[in-house]
């Protein structure tokens, strides 16, 4: 007990001062500072969940957040679902469940893959995680030692940089075209690393509507990736929360729908219902599968039962592929929206990608501006984005920016670009 604290436990009249209290946090901290482990010095605050508290502030208007536009579900229906469950269920649904996740939502997450052509799937090898945040996280701790290189797009998924950070694995990115990661670039990547004496895990990546460039993997390159990296003996680790989102409604085929032995697919119910429900699956080659389930039990135990059992209502009771198509068409209207604003506003030198699903745009500026002093001058202008610097393993200045649209109303995204374009329109010009 330390010197305050022993005070005021004598003498409860007596109260620390802030400074006092100050003070003794100080000198815990000091002393706590040699406990941490390596690996949590390189766990870092998300560039995107700063500008999330941010973007709450009134007035602004945010074209940063990459969420569901919820008001479109059914709410009512699913409050009555989840009434009855804990009605009728509750000592089911309130209790432990199994660690690889109830067998009702296996099946039919088995359904929900055959939409994009995975099909004859045993359920077995599925294990229901997280969110796909947490299989990541787990396929790190199965297949990498510390100084283990993984390799991914660039741009890549923030959260996956952050947790590839913290299990002190070296990433290393693959430069992408109009048309997603670029082959050729790939084999030299693989072969410059290999030389240097460093061992590939795996290759993380988004092939469908990238976050955070939209772009989308050209058919013709998406076996010969998967063979380069057979060829080489690295994994696939396959994210795709988005590939139901195709505005046209036609998915493309995903890396796993061929390749059952060497690519783990990871899937997510965040987008396609609601995030805050955390519910995430992987898809296991069978050979993987056991290993895989071990890690993940032995972080959660088991996923949380009553969420599962609502998903699996919400999938028996309601018309969940008319919901998706129903988001095809609110999405592709607001990215159309966003794409005219950018036209009508957007300065000379600015450009941007064009997604045929998904929620975000990639924009870039011209070269020598970096987006991320820019932040601060947007949100003066009242309007926030997230800098591409979130997006990438390297340190250096970045001249790209994230839009996201999928969780705004037209007439703010339009306000919003116009904010942007003002803020876009000096950097350019003091350039």
């Amino acid at each position: 007990m330390n010197t305050s604290q022993n005070a005021a436990a004598q003498n409860p009249a007596i109260v620390p001062t802030e400074s006092e209290i100050a003070l003794e946090r100080a000198e815990a901290s000091a002393r706590h500072e040699s406990l941490f482990s390596e690996r949590a010095a390189n766990i870092k605050q998300s560039a995107v969940r700063d500008v999330f508290d941010i973007s709450m502030r009134p007035g602004l208007v945010s074209l940063a957040g990459g969420n569901p536009y919820l008001a479109s579900l059914p709410l009512e229906k699913i409050g009555a679902m989840a009434h009855q469950l804990i009605a009728e269920q509750g000592l089911t649904a309130l209790q432990y469940g199994g660690g690889k996740g109830t067998i009702e939502l296996r099946n039919h997450i088995c359904d929900v893959m055959a939409e994009e052509g995975i099909t004859g799937v045993d359920p077995e090898n599925i294990v229901v995680t997280t969110g796909s945040q947490s299989a990541q996280d787990v396929a790190c701790k199965v297949f990498c030692d510390p100084g283990d290189v993984v390799l991914c797009e660039d741009p890549t998924y923030v959260g996956a940089l952050n947790t590839f950070e913290a299990q002190q694995i070296q990433v290393e990115s693959v430069a992408m075209d109009e048309h997603g990661l670029i082959p050729e670039q790939l084999r030299a990547r693989i072969a410059a690393i290999r030389d240097s004496g460093r061992r590939i895990k795996f290759l993380y990546t988004i092939p469908n509507f990238n976050n955070p460039s939209g772009i989308s993997l050209a058919a013709e390159r998406r076996q010969e990736i998967v063979d380069i990296c057979r060829e080489a003996n690295i994994l696939v680790l396959e994210d795709n929360p988005y590939g139901l989102l195709k505005f046209d409604g036609a998915p493309y085929q995903t890396l796993r729908a061929g390749n059952p032995d060497d690519v783990i697919y990871m899937g997510s119910f965040s987008k396609i219902l609601a995030p805050g429900l955390r519910i995430g699956w992987a898809l296991l080659p069978a050979h993987l599968t056991r290993r895989f389930y071990l890690a993940s039990e032995a972080v959660v135990l088991c996923p949380p039962t009553l969420n599962q059992m609502l998903i699996t209502s919400y999938l028996d009771g309601h018309d969940w592929r008319g919901q998706i198509e129903s988001y095809r068409d609110l999405y592709a209207e607001r990215c159309a929206t966003m794409l005219a604003a950018l036209q009508e506003h957007m300065p000379d030198g600015v450009e941007w990608t064009t997604p045929e699903g998904g929620f975000f745009i990639w924009v870039t500026l011209p070269k020598g501006i970096d987006t991320y002093p820019l932040l601060a001058q947007a949100i003066e202008d009242g309007v926030v984005f997230i800098p591409g610097a979130a997006f990438t393993p390297d340190d250096e200045p970045n001249n790209r920016l994230r839009l996201a649209f999928s969780a705004v109303e037209p007439e703010k995204i339009t306000e919003g670009v116009k904010r942007l374009s003002v803020v876009l329109r000096r950097a350019i010009d003091a350039a």
